[in-house]
């Protein structure tokens, strides 16, 4: 038996929803579960975005609502979704 949060296939979505919430703008959820493209590109736009100041409010609201989602799913929707059907966006 797993821990509850623990996952199925390594990737355990308590600890991704909490990246998504604490560092989401900076895209750490993403790389976490293997997302590298969709990963920098939250970076980038958190980086280069910051210049008008909307790119980390953007990434981060997007990080936050990531993050909550992962956290309402059950292990196995989590798995299902994210890691075998690799969903890259909410």
């Amino acid at each position: 038996l797993t821990q509850r949060g623990a996952g199925i296939g390594g990737k355990n979505r308590i600890v991704d929803g909490v990246l998504a919430i604490l560092l989401g703008l900076l895209g750490i959820h993403k790389f976490y579960l293997g997302y590298t493209k969709q990963g920098l590109i939250m970076l980038l736009v958190t980086v280069f975005g910051s210049l008008i100041k909307v790119g980390p409010f953007i990434m981060g609201l997007i990080g936050l609502i990531e993050g909550i989602i992962y956290l309402l799913k059950s292990d196995e929707e989590f798995y299902a979704t994210y890691v075998q059907g690799k969903k890259k966006w909410f």
